[in-house]
């Protein structure tokens, strides 16, 4: 008997969408967009402010994809226990989405140090400006790294998404391990 868990996915996957999504377009369209300002001040205001509002829609995507995910746990126990390759994929992913989660966390905590230091102006939201204070060039030389970790990360959990997807197909012997 098959067993439908739609919503379960749908929060895993259109979660990780979302978040995938954000943390690419932010790093390329918004801090991209920023550094074409005239100002330099504006330059990190305006990356302080888009990134201040796509974060709690990001709080909201980080936690659908995590319910969804802990929802489809449960829901394939019995594939789990049983099938190793499930296993490693599983532990792979768990693995990927919690530094996923971190490199968020600490994207956000350097953006609020750049934002305190948004009078000073940059050439980049992450390329300080000659002149910048230590803290903001310390904060935007991370910062430039960091934000390419976050969709480097939920791309990986992609493709161990679409890699689970395959696992699911029925293979001989397999059912009859289930039953």
């Amino acid at each position: 008997m098959s067993q439908r868990n739609t919503l379960a996915r749908s929060l895993h996957d259109v979660g990780l969408a979302a978040w995938f999504g954000g943390s690419l377009m932010g790093a390329i369209g918004l801090n991209g967009a920023a550094a074409e300002a005239r100002d330099p001040r504006e330059r990190l205001e305006l990356s302080s402010a888009g990134w201040g509002r796509w974060a709690p829609v990001n709080a909201l995507a980080i936690g659908a994809h995590a319910v969804g995910g802990i929802i489809l746990l449960e829901g394939n126990k019995a594939r789990l226990a049983k099938q190793p390759e499930v296993q490693a994929n599983t532990a792979v992913k768990t693995a990927v989405t919690l530094a996923a989660m971190l490199s968020t966390a600490y994207s956000g905590v350097l953006g609020a140090k750049v934002a305190k230091h948004a009078d000073e102006g940059g050439v980049g939201a992450t390329e300080p400006r000659p002149g910048a204070s230590r803290k903001l060039k310390r904060a935007q030389r991370r910062l430039r790294l960091v934000q390419w970790v976050t969709p480097a990360l939920t791309g990986t959990i992609v493709v161990l998404s679409a890699q689970q997807g395959e696992q699911q197909r029925p293979v001989a012997g397999v059912l009859r391990g289930l039953r």
